[in-house]
């Protein structure tokens, strides 16, 4: 019998295992109940790297369930009945499998939206003889055009009558005709107020109505007045005649040098686990030096910065309010991959419990980068290499917006994490012959944007030549004129060590930058192997501490966080997000003051997106880009990628060297 590997993802089997345990030892199940999370609860690192091939594998599962009943929220621990083997995540979870081993209440908790819940609430909605009576007085008569979008709540900004219940509110937006686009038109002053788990309409909150104006909002060719293609381009081909040059095991992939293994949750949507740099010199003799143990984005905080009655709620956590695992999408050859394409499925659960299958979630590609490095030597000419990246990659939609998520791994031992926001921003009408709100920028006709930001947090499981690491913080030192100096044009780079666990932030006069280095392990010239977070892509929250926001929010406080490991801190604004009223992640863990010297530790990147909308932007958004990278600094003897092969000239009979020509051209 085959057995997984420890971090595979569950699959639809194991999904509906634990469906049937939760259903016999609780009666888990519809109309009652909803399943909010089912994901693999990952073993401890020390029963990862213990693993090989063909040892049999304990399986362990976690979910999230609530009683929509009574509104309260469990959290269960089971072990999957095929697990066995001596390897345990913890011996208070031992089990023979078949098990649940763990049925924690969580009272004035509420689990993540589901996708279940916005779709039957904007068909509700819609349905509801007031909702219609509603849209019949501002003249719409229609209610199939309209939309009907869910938002979660903060806890503090919930309406008084309705604490403690599981409370949505709700947008309301029209298509200007059938298949048209319902962001193009919102009911502006109109929002719903609805009980989640019964989906009864609570309140009506009924304001100015400053109607629907002519605005341009259509992105489809069938809807853009006089719309034709361009016809300019030329077709652009990428041809691999050999094939790609990855290979995909399970979820174990390599290339070149690069090792790593695929994963998938609900919340998170792509992991990636256990990337390493096969060189022959691992000191678990695997050959393969570690460099993170795991990769992911662990949440998105959204606010909208406009405290007009329309946008004074809005504020997503995309990541632990509704997962971007659930709300990933599937990726079509053409149009969002392009070239020798590997996808890879993702299987989630529906909130009944039932498997589903994202088809195509993930994208597997390499990617010409331009030139690697080059030098043109006047006696001796030119030696170019081209740059190659694998790319794994997944696109999210969350309602208007789509985040397309690239994890890049280059020949040089980079790793790059690019992230485009598009999609379509959400817009508000003003009234005829008013002046525009100065919360955001005019986009069509008496429309605006509000400005709104993107803070994404990387979770950063760092292991640079195994676990113990030390945080450098690295800054440029300008030194003064003087005797050694008498031009002033000295630098010189210091090195601080970071001791305690807390919150970090850039400085642009300094260069300012962080290196996890080994400590136990030094290169060539006797220094400790490192790779350096390259700041990028960071803005300050420019939030009051007293915003409801930030209460719940801290983490966008600081551009880098540093904690010691555990197994436990997964979420910056800890676990249940949805209608929290006060940050139980990092803002909490940090108080406790741990050493981050010399130990495991892990970094919480903030960055993202400021956008101060363009009229460019409307009607959807062209991709804007963020990104930051991990550098090797230190962990080779010399450039890694100095033995890249030469390539032959495109078209023609010229190679990238001047030294003989290329093997087998």
């Amino acid at each position: 019998m085959s057995h997984p590997h420890p971090l595979d993802p569950l699959t639809a089997d194991e999904i509906r295992q634990v469906t049937g345990l939760l259903r016999r030892e609780r009666g888990v199940a519809r109309p009652q109940w909803r399943i909010a999370a089912i994901e693999l609860r990952e073993p401890a690192k020390e029963v990862v790297r213990a693993h090989r091939a063909g040892d049999p594998v304990e399986r362990v599962a976690r979910a999230i369930v609530w009683d929509t009943s009574d509104g309260l929220a469990y959290v269960a621990v089971l072990s999957l009945p095929e697990s066995s083997g001596p390897e345990s995540s913890g011996p208070e979870l031992s089990g023979s499998g078949d098990t649940l081993l763990a049925w924690e209440p969580q009272p004035g908790r509420q689990p993540n939206a589901t996708v279940d819940e916005w779709h039957e609430c904007d068909e509700a909605m819609r349905r509801h003889p007031d909702v219609i009576a509603a849209l019949a007085e501002r003249g719409i008569d229609d209610p199939s055009l309209t939309l009907i979008d869910v938002w979660t709540y903060g806890a503090t900004l919930i309406p008084e009558p309705f604490a403690g219940r599981r409370i949505g509110w709700c947008d309301v937006w029209l298509r200007g005709a059938p298949g048209g686009n319902p962001y193009a038109h919102p009911v502006s002053g109109l929002k719903l107020v609805v009980d989640m788990n019964t989906m009864e309409l609570l309140e009506i909150q009924d304001g100015p109505d400053p109607g629907l104006p002519e605005v341009m909002g259509e992105y489809t060719p069938a809807h853009v007045p006089g719309y034709a293609a361009r016809t300019t381009l030329r077709p652009l081909q990428v041809v691999q005649p050999e094939g790609a040059s990855f290979t995909l095991d399970g979820h174990a992939l390599s290339w070149e040098n690069w090792r790593m293994r695929l994963g998938f949750t609900y919340r998170e949507g792509l992991v990636l686990h256990e990337v390493g740099w096969a060189d022959g010199s691992g000191a678990d003799g695997s050959g393969v030096r570690p460099i993170a143990h795991r990769l992911s984005f662990a949440e998105m905080v959204v606010p909208y910065r406009d405290p007009t009655p329309d946008h004074l709620n809005r504020t997503a956590f995309d990541v632990g309010e509704w997962g971007l695992g659930f709300m990933t999408t599937s990726l079509d050859l053409g149009c969002d991959c392009l070239g020798e394409i590997t996808y890879v499925d993702a299987v989630l659960h529906d909130s009944a419990g039932e498997p589903t299958v994202i088809r195509n979630a993930i994208c597997l590609h390499e990617e010409d980068d331009g030139v690697a490095w080059k030098h043109v030597d006047g006696l001796v000419g030119a030696e170019v290499r081209r740059r190659r990246r694998m790319v794994v990659s997944f696109h999210a939609t969350v309602a208007n917006y789509e985040y397309l998520v690239y994890w890049r791994f280059y020949e040089d031992g980079t790793i790059e994490c690019e992230v485009r926001a598009t999609g379509i921003m959400v817009t508000t009408p003003f009234p005829e012959g008013a002046e525009p709100p100065p919360y955001g920028t005019v986009v069509d006709a008496r429309t605006y944007a509000p400005i709104h930001q993107h803070f994404l947090v990387a979770r950063l499981d760092l292991d640079v030549d195994g676990e113990p690491n030390t945080v450098v913080m690295t800054e440029t030192m300008q030194l003064p004129v003087g005797p050694d100096n008498p031009y002033g044009l000295a630098l010189a780079q210091a090195g601080v060590p970071l001791t305690t666990e807390g919150g970090f932030d850039p400085n642009w006069a300094t260069q300012r930058a962080w290196k996890v280095q080994s400590s136990t392990r030094r290169n060539a010239h006797g220094t400790p192997t490192a790779y350096k977070l390259v700041p990028s892509g960071a803005f300050p929250a420019m939030i009051d501490p007293s915003s409801p926001v930030f209460e719940r929010a801290q983490v966008i406080g600081h551009t880098l966080w540093v904690t010691p490991f555990h197994a436990d801190e997964r979420w910056p604004c800890g676990e249940f997000v949805n209608q929290s009223a006060s940050d139980e992640g990092l803002a909490v863990w940090t108080r406790a003051q741990r050493p981050i010297d010399d130990t495991d530790v892990v970094l919480w990147y903030v960055f993202g997106i400021h956008h101060v909308p363009r009229v460019e932007d409307w009607p959807v958004m062209p991709v804007d880009i963020v990104s930051f990278r991990l550098a090797p600094a230190g962990f080779f003897d010399r450039n890694p990628a100095l033995d890249v092969a030469p390539q032959p000239g495109h078209g023609g009979p010229a190679v990238c060297t001047s030294h003989g020509t290329v093997p087998g051209s």
